[in-house]
């Protein structure tokens, strides 16, 4: 689909609203909800003999960027990462002993944070403690995050070697004076090593991380950006639109604030990157990510068979997510759980021998049928009535009866088409479907101040 940009519209709509890597959103997380359910919920899931999907959070980074907005800790003494691997190890113990042995593992990722923190013997170690806990498919997807900066051959071997097929590189911008100030310096050469390096390995799939957005950053300087990173021939990009959100990191007010490009400038950079990317043959998956044709990404768009999670867009709906270490979620299918955001308190939880689950929220029966219909939109780019009321039981013109009044005036804009049961994102709409799938977000109604980022 070709994307239009229209300047009135996006003015229009441009409002703050989730980003819906789960519906509902983790600002619905509640604490009354915690390691009990979760057991509880982890017990239930065996039932459903589902696959899984092991996400590992190392917090853990050498220097702090300033427009980051993950839970980190900044760290130039290496050994503090020591005792918190000790503790992520009895963390699998305690929740694998309750799950079905005959669930294997589809998807592990490790985010961060900064995973290459780790050497390459706290590498290998750490992987035989996930085996020693779970089992494999043979075609799983195996990915790590990394920083460019600190990503050594040796280590880039080592992750090869203990079983990870795909990789994520942290580049953010190539600008020489966007880097210096947002405090993450890394010339191209050194991308390029790192890259090259990751191909002599033979991995999988290897893809970028790109923000828009930053201090200075203009449609010429990320053009010369997109250009350099296109010439390194990624599988994949990530390109994503910076949140500012000083009240949750104030580190980011560091930062000037009179040279972040304005809401036109910034539209302006997403305009460029969508068309340069296309004519490059990449294909435009969901809000931000792009992907060769080839890629299981664009294939399971096309296909009308992406889905969505904390990680990101995945091609393997229907598999339960569980979260290990300080801050991370779990997704099961009917609940979700974070763990406790500081160390102190993971620590104090997982020497208790407890789950260090602190807050969740368990989903009822309408949240279950609206995230179907907001990851469709959101993924898929369309609704199809008869598909959500075969698998839920409920006549979709009644059951959203008020929201199809709502999306009337979405279709007098053009961003959307509803005609034949079906809803479809037209050119128009396809960078506001975050304003489509929050017609039918029940939870956001309710709420009187929005503190998201904006939708475009």
């Amino acid at each position: 689909m070709k994307v239009e940009f229209n300047e009135e519209l996006i003015k229009k709509y441009d409002r703050p609203g989730p980003r819906y890597t789960s519906y509902p959103p983790a600002t619905e997380f509640n604490e009354s909800t915690g390691a009990d359910e979760y057991v509880k919920k982890l017990v239930e899931s065996n039932s459903r003999h589902t696959p899984l999907s092991l996400y590992f959070h190392i917090p853990f980074c050498e220097q702090r960027c300033l427009y980051c907005g993950c839970n980190v800790i900044i760290s130039h003494r290496k050994g503090i990462e020591v005792p918190y691997l000790e503790r992520v190890y009895k963390e699998l113990k305690l929740v694998s002993q309750y799950i079905d042995k005959e669930r294997k593992v589809s998807q592990l990722h490790w985010g961060g944070g900064t995973p290459n923190y780790l050497d390459t013997a706290q590498i290998e170690e750490f992987f035989q403690e996930i085996r020693k806990n779970f089992d494999f498919e043979k075609d799983a997807e195996i990915s790590i995050e990394i920083d460019p900066r600190f990503a050594t051959k040796e280590q880039i071997k080592t992750i090869k070697k203990v079983g990870f097929n795909r990789v994520s590189i942290g580049v953010q911008d190539l600008d020489p004076k966007v880097q210096q100030t947002v405090n993450r310096v890394h010339p191209l050469p050194v991308v390029k090593r790192v890259v090259d390096n990751l191909r002599e390995e033979e991995f999988h799939s290897i893809n970028i991380d790109l923000i828009y957005g930053l201090p200075y950053q203009t449609v010429e300087s990320f053009k010369k950006t997109i250009e350099q990173v296109i010439e390194l021939n990624p599988d994949r990009l990530a390109i994503y639109s910076f949140a500012y959100v000083p009240w949750i990191k104030p580190h980011q007010k560091l930062m000037p604030q009179e040279a972040f490009p304005s809401a036109e400038e910034k539209l302006s950079i997403l305009n460029m990157v969508i068309d340069l990317l296309q004519e490059a043959g990449y294909v435009y998956i969901g809000m931000d990510h792009f992907a060769k044709p080839d890629d299981e990404l664009a294939i399971a768009q096309r296909e009308g068979k992406l889905w969505r999670n904390f990680q990101g867009y995945t091609t393997r709906k229907g598999v339960e997510l569980l979260g290990f270490g300080a801050t991370s979620i779990g997704m099961l299918y009917d609940g979700y759980f974070q763990n406790y955001k500081t160390l102190r308190e993971y620590n104090v939880s997982v020497d208790a021998g407890k789950i260090p689950v602190f807050r969740g929220y368990v989903l009822n029966e309408d949240d279950i049928i609206r995230r179907e219909v907001i990851m469709d939109i959101m993924c898929n780019l369309g609704l199809d009535y008869d598909r959500v009321e075969q698998e839920f039981g409920i006549k979709f013109e009644d059951y959203f009866e008020r929201e199809l009044e709502e999306l009337k005036e979405l279709e007098s804009d053009g961003l959307i088409k509803v005609s034949g049961r079906q809803i479809k994102i037209l050119p128009v709409g396809r960078l506001l479907i975050r304003n489509v799938a929050m017609v039918f977000d029940a939870h956001l109604r309710k709420k009187k101040e929005l503190r998201f980022s904006r939708t475009v």
